[in-house]
């Protein structure tokens, strides 16, 4: 992993939705491997149940800017504190089908038990980089979206969790700017726009 790529980005900008957040993509620093961390969204929560997602959240009024808002975010879910946060860069930001503009930030965080620090967050799973670049473990469908037109799904499969959805295509980009791994060209099905999900 080189995270000189994610350093030099020159990251999109997404500025026409009605809402904004922030996310940090964590990776995991000083263990036997790189990893990165992901939390498992509570089955209660009305957007995206279930679902993995990286550490973040809406922005509120008092965060000055969208940093502001992935630190307080990923100090309420994981007790991640500021002052452990490494921030490496952005990746572009992406509309979500929820009508948000989320920004990500890489940053490096200290190899530490983590722990759900708020109901929205049922579970934090650290999963090896080796294993999410796994191509054996990664799959993508195309199909028609009502809002976005065309669009390619990607879903990793890595002990036992899905991550797919929004946070799948920012898990792509950070992938394509920071290893080896290359997303293949095509995809291993083309589906209806109501096909249920693989997951």
């Amino acid at each position: 992993m080189n995270l000189a790529g994610v350093r030099g980005h020159d990251a999109a900008v997404v500025s026409d939705q009605e809402r904004e957040a922030a996310v940090i993509a964590p990776v995991v620093d000083g263990g036997q491997e790189p990893s990165i961390l992901f939390t498992k969204r509570a089955d209660h929560l009305s957007d995206h149940p279930g679902q993995m997602s990286f550490p973040g959240g809406g922005r509120e009024p008092e965060d000055s800017d969208l940093w502001r808002t992935a630190l307080r975010e990923a100090n309420e879910e994981i007790g991640l504190a500021a002052e452990e946060v490494d921030r490496v860069g952005r990746l572009d930001d992406i509309r979500t089908v929820t009508r948000y503009s989320v920004r990500p930030f890489v940053a490096r965080i200290p190899d530490r038990e983590y722990e759900p620090g708020d109901q929205e967050v049922a579970e934090i799973a650290v999963l090896p980089l080796s294993e999410i670049t796994n191509l054996d473990n990664y799959e993508s469908e195309r199909r028609d979206h009502p809002y976005y037109g065309e669009i390619r799904l990607h879903f990793f499969y890595v002990q036992g969790y899905t991550v797919w959805g929004a946070t799948a295509r920012m898990l792509v980009q950070f992938l394509e700017l920071a290893t080896d791994w290359e997303m293949p060209p095509e995809v291993d099905r083309v589906v209806d726009p109501d096909a249920e999900f693989p997951v």
